[in-house]
């Protein structure tokens, strides 16, 4: 009898499940009809597509093979409008082999981005369309840095190669949706949108038009986009967005029969992330108090990410440690993984005062938290020399003096 109950009510959970996700999924599908065919708001309105997408559409069309990269930062990472685009390139040219690179690392924007774009895209061949977002993470940084950062993407992937098709998308969040509201365009979006204006490429901005949609009442960010991180909802209204902006391109490259090479202008920002790279942490010399664990892996059970566990680091739990690192280049920095044992490091800067950082983050107590940390970006281009050492103090919340460092952030010399 009893078996026969739970069997029974297995049956309801799942029953009942599937109406919800069934009515969940019709409203979804309602909602972006009725976007799609009955508003009055027009998803071209946020569409620019500039210089366009020929070079992508002829790589698909012509030479049947694309490379298709998605960087960004935990949007890109989720299941959700990446998907979307890539099951939509491949239903839209079936005869094309494609591959598709996944470089979307939760809590990164343009700045980790700028120095992890070698590793994570680039090293994996020629690029023919690299989508990048970096509105959300971008957030808190200066108008500054987000045009270096943004800037350093761009300007490095088509040094690489001028004939990649790049797309910048600026995603939605609360703040975002304030700032439209109070009649002021949002300093990141006009920082990333600076970039794109400059390097003619094709940009979408879809804070705008979420917030445009929520003010008409189409749908609301509590109901039906939810968060930052959108519902299945927000992220089939950014995939069917980004179709339109990657029909209306491909529309305008139909009779073209000619790649064209990407103009590259001058540089917005002499200071911009141009030639990021992850510089290795073997470099590290004078060490004392320091060392490199081939593989770490935390022991204490708390959660980690993904691409920064089971990796070298260099590390040190004691106050008082301390390295040199010497490195050519105008910026500086490190990506270390805090968890609740960080600690706070001092460094300096050719033999310069000493300044601090505190690693422990409001997420290291339940995560192993990646961040890039600049020091310095605006440093002359020529050889200098980095001291890092683990400070006495330490934030009340952690309960050590670690640092982690998984790699050195270079803006390296040209």
């Amino acid at each position: 009898m009893k078996r026969k109950y739970l069997l029974l009510v297995a049956v309801q959970i799942f029953v009942a499940g599937s109406i919800f996700n069934n009515i969940y999924g019709q409203k979804n599908n309602l909602l972006i009809d009725t976007i799609g065919t009955k508003s009055s708001i027009k998803r071209d309105s946020y569409i620019e597509t500039r210089g366009g997408l020929t070079n992508s559409y002829l790589q698909f069309t012509k030479n049947k093979t694309g490379r298709v990269a998605f960087l960004g930062g935990s949007i890109t990472a989720m299941s959700g409008w990446r998907e979307k685009v890539c099951n939509y390139l491949t239903k839209r040219f079936p005869d094309t082999k494609f591959e598709f690179i996944q470089a979307g690392i939760p809590s990164t924007g343009s700045t980790p981005g700028a120095f992890r774009l070698e590793k994570d895209v680039l090293s994996k061949g020629k690029i023919d369309l690299l989508f990048e977002e970096a509105a959300v993470n971008d957030a808190d940084q200066t108008a500054n840095s987000s045009v270096r950062g943004m800037e350093g993407i761009v300007r490095h992937t088509l040094k690489t190669n001028s004939n990649t098709d790049i797309v910048l998308m600026y995603f939605v969040d609360q703040k975002k949706i304030n700032d439209y509201n109070a009649g002021t365009t949002p300093l990141v979006i006009a920082s990333h949108d600076k970039v794109a204006v400059h390097y003619n490429l094709p940009s979408i901005n879809l804070a705008k038009e979420v917030t445009d949609r929520i003010n008409a009442k189409e749908f609301t960010w509590e109901n039906d986009f939810k968060n930052l991180h959108p519902s299945p909802f927000g992220h089939e209204l950014y995939f069917q967005s980004i179709r339109l902006l990657l029909e209306n391109c491909w529309v305008l490259s139909e009779t073209k029969t000619k790649m064209v090479v990407h103009k590259i202008p001058n540089q917005i920002d002499p200071y911009s992330y141009t030639t990021g790279i992850y510089a290795d942490i073997q470099k590290a010399k004078e060490m004392k108090g320091w060392a490199i664990n081939e593989k770490w892996a935390p022991t204490d059970g708390i959660t980690t990410r993904k691409g920064y566990v089971d990796v070298p680091m260099l590390i040190s739990t004691i106050s008082g440690s301390i390295f040199n690192f010497s490195f050519k280049g105008s910026a500086i920095g490190v990506c270390v993984v805090a968890g609740p044992d960080a600690g706070i490091i001092e460094y300096s800067i050719d033999g310069g005062a000493y300044q601090s950082k505190d690693l422990f983050t409001a997420w290291s107590d339940k995560l192993y938290m990646n961040q890039y940390l600049l020091f310095s970006d605006s440093l002359p281009s020529k050889k200098h020399q980095l001291s890092i050492r683990i400070s006495e103090n330490k934030n009340e919340k952690s309960i050590g003096h670690t640092c982690q460092i998984v790699n050195f952030l270079v803006n390296k010399s040209k």
